[in-house]
């Protein structure tokens, strides 16, 4: 078992230690204020839900959905564990409807945050790649069909092949446990900040970028490339 899943696995009870902390140390500033016994009746009057309470739910949870921590159910491999986990969690809502595995994931999140989401919550439930290999497959051929799409002229299939190119790059950056999000705010800010060199420098020379050729420009953009390079060794 790797790092990643055995981290993967502790988050849980790590959540629940950090949970129990902060607990604690609510307790504790309310003996201080002198409140303690005024919040619980607050809490109590107003359904609210007590400490001991919450903290025994989380522990049943935790022992009912990881029976291969607690209860010492054979588990092949990771994959397993996480399948598993995500049955249980779905048996759990107890609604006579059939609950999607994908779950809500709100519009409002950032697109390929979402991406990102729904394929890892796709992939608990066994519909996944077995390896990168395939995936890396599956970028190629939706770069291909976009290829086509453009050459069409379509407007309306290029955008949904380039949803599906980006989709696929989104699953991509999954296998290699890289945040898709992350990576491309990071490669924003190189933007901002090679672009601002450009502009740095050609105003030193009395230019703006549009009175300057796409050459010069791109000679700075290099210039600006080396530089980082050499800060980050």
């Amino acid at each position: 078992m790797g790092d990643n899943e055995v981290g993967k696995m502790r988050r849980p009870l790590q959540g629940l230690q950090r949970f129990r902390r902060t607990l604690k140390t609510t307790d504790q500033v309310h003996q201080r204020s002198g409140d303690e016994k005024l919040g619980r009746q607050i809490a109590a009057e107003s359904r609210a839900f007590d400490a001991a309470d919450v903290i025994s739910a989380l522990t049943e949870k935790m022992i009912r959905r990881h029976p291969h921590v607690f209860s010492g159910s054979a588990m092949k491999d990771p994959a397993a564990v996480i399948k598993n986990w995500a049955e249980l969690k779905a048996r759990e809502r107890g609604s006579d409807e059939p609950q999607s595995a994908l779950g809500s994931l709100p519009k409002s999140m950032p697109a390929l945050a979402r991406a990102q989401a729904v394929t890892e919550r796709a992939s608990r439930v066994g519909f996944d790649w077995p390896s990168v290999d395939p995936v890396w497959e599956k970028v190629e051929e939706e770069l291909r069909e976009l290829k086509t799409a453009c050459a069409s002229g379509s407007r309306e299939r290029m955008r949904e092949e380039m949803g599906d190119l980006l989709f696929s790059l989104v699953n991509l950056a999954r296998f290699l446990d890289v945040s898709a999000e992350d990576a491309l705010s990071r490669t924003i800010e190189r933007f901002f900040a090679r672009f601002n060199y450009i502009e740095s420098k050609l105003h030193e020379s009395g230019k703006t970028p549009a009175a300057s050729s796409i050459d010069e420009m791109e000679r700075l953009w290099q210039e600006a490339k080396r530089i980082e390079k050499s800060a980050e060794t």
